[in-house]
């Protein structure tokens, strides 16, 4: 008799499952299909490449650490530490945590579910309607179900979890380009008010000796008062123009410790130290417009989303198609504890079964109108990840080249502002001209100066722009691997997942 039962069970789980399999390795997933969006671009820049920059294919490693490019051995220890510390990043890891085991749960709806439940029961009927005596049940059973995807549902759901989980690793490279980026902005920021305040204590020191030369010109005669107080104010325009480059330099220095996931005061020690401003390699290759669409992990994303959403309207056409289930519980019953090791006591029940929802008043159909709309929406938002990649490179090659021209008319005034200063503070001194003349060329002096100061950082500023808008910043590995790679100083940071 057991085996009598032990065959029937066979033949009423496998065989059916067979079929079934058979059925179900035959049918396609019901809704479209994600195809990459074929987004035309220009084979060339619009913008004309001057100032070092040029056409040419980027090396991969160039542009992977491109901060090496700048050969400042501070700046790449900042980037690798901002790499492994920032709280930004650390959160975008465990958000491609939380986006792999979603897809888990996804892809757990492939397999049966079973349940083991056990129970003890006791119950005493009336003496008026019944026996009046007490009854006592025992049952153990394994209960099994399976929903068979037919239609693709699943499929699709587990495509879309698939592809979310792929756009939640383009935005953690995403945020680590943006990172990058920033630290060197940061960091430029820094030097640049460094040199500003070195200049304005220069011009200070200065403006302090003309200052003293007029209050001993005034006392023996030589002059009026009017060039002391010209000179007084002059000389307190310039110290009113240190505190401001102070409190740049601290924010400076307090927002580069905090995108290193490190409290504020943390890097002032080790950045208090005057540097100079990075200079810029004299070529810059920028490749092609396609390059960079490829290569930016927003324009990624925004693929990835696509493709997501294209999956869901599938997940949400599977609902007008019927769904069929597979069911069987297997177990023992008996009114005796003991009794539950005979083969008296087995239980076996199993079958098929299909729902279908016949009327929903339109709920299906109008859901998968939603997908599709937000399919479409997704796709606007792809197309415009695009526009805006090539918009930022194009801005970024434009800022590069022109800031290095207004850099070059900027030291060759700052020179000329120089040298009329020195000229006037002689002629002055001589009694050769008036203190105007002095007071104007001090001026000047220290207004090219802080402008040229300025322009020196924003032109590496606008190298770190343009890597930074050509996607620079990391580097992808072999699909199957589950890391994400920046290089640095001659060391791979890997960002798992």
């Amino acid at each position: 008799m057991f085996l009598y039962k032990t065959v029937l069970i066979r033949f009423l789980v496998w065989v059916p499952l067979l079929l079934v399999l058979l059925i179900y390795l035959g049918c396609a997933a019901v809704g479209p299909n994600h195809v990459p969006p074929d987004t035309p671009v220009s084979e060339t820049w619009q913008t004309r490449l001057k100032g070092g920059l040029n056409a040419e294919e980027m090396d991969p490693q160039t542009l992977a650490a491109w901060w090496n490019t700048l050969n400042d051995p501070g700046l790449s220890n900042l980037i690798e530490r901002a790499v492994e510390g920032n709280l930004d990043l650390k959160k975008a890891r465990a958000r491609i945590r939380e986006a792999r085991a979603r897809r888990g749960i996804a892809e757990a709806d492939f397999f049966p579910t079973l349940n083991a439940t056990g129970s003890a029961s006791w119950s005493r009927s009336s003496e008026d309607s019944g026996t009046g005596k007490t009854k006592d049940l025992f049952a153990a059973n394994f209960d099994a179900g399976w929903e068979l995807d037919i239609f693709g549902g699943v499929r699709r759901s587990v495509e879309a979890a698939e592809a979310d989980l792929a756009a939640t690793r383009e935005n953690l490279r995403d945020m680590l380009v943006s990172l990058l980026a920033e630290v060197a902005l940061n960091y430029l920021d820094v030097r640049t008010y460094q040199v500003a305040m070195a200049a304005t204590e220069a011009n200070l020191q200065t403006q302090s000796e003309t200052y003293r030369l007029t209050q001993w010109r005034y006392e023996a005669g030589l002059s009026d008062e009017l060039a002391v107080q010209q000179a007084r104010y002059n000389l307190e325009n310039t110290r009113s123009m240190i505190p401001p480059l102070r409190t740049g330099l601290e924010e400076g220095m307090n927002r580069i410790a905090v995108l290193l996931g490190e409290p504020p005061g943390e890097v002032h020690e080790e950045l208090q130290r005057q540097e100079p401003i990075p200079v810029t390699p004299l070529k810059v290759a920028v490749g092609v417009p396609a390059d960079a669409l490829r290569r930016r992990p927003d324009v990624r994303r925004a693929e990835r989303e696509l493709a997501a959403q294209t999956a869901r309207i599938g997940v949400a056409t599977a609902d007008l198609y019927p769904k069929f289930r597979l069911r069987g519980s297997i177990g023992l019953e008996t009114l005796s504890m003991r009794n539950l090791s005979t083969s008296g006591a087995w239980t076996l029940s199993g079958g098929p079964g299909i729902t279908w929802a016949v009327f929903d008043a339109g709920a299906i159909r109008q859901n998968i109108a939603v997908q599709s709309a937000l399919q479409e929406q997704q796709l606007f938002a792809y197309e415009a990840a695009v526009l805006g990649a090539l918009e930022e490179v194009e801005n970024a090659l434009t800022a590069y080249a022109e800031q290095q021209e207004r850099r070059q008319s900027l030291r060759e005034a700052a020179r000329a502002a120089r040298k009329a200063a020195e000229l006037a503070q002689y002629k002055y001194e001589a009694g050769l001209t008036d203190f105007n003349n002095v007071l104007e060329a001090q001026r000047s002096l220290l207004s090219f100066q802080e402008q040229l100061a300025k322009s020196e950082g924003t032109v590496t500023s606008n190298l770190v722009r343009l890597y930074k808008a050509l996607g620079g910043g990391w580097t992808s590995i072999a699909p199957e691997e589950k890391e994400i790679t920046t290089l640095d100083t001659g060391k791979r940071n890997e960002i798992t997942e």
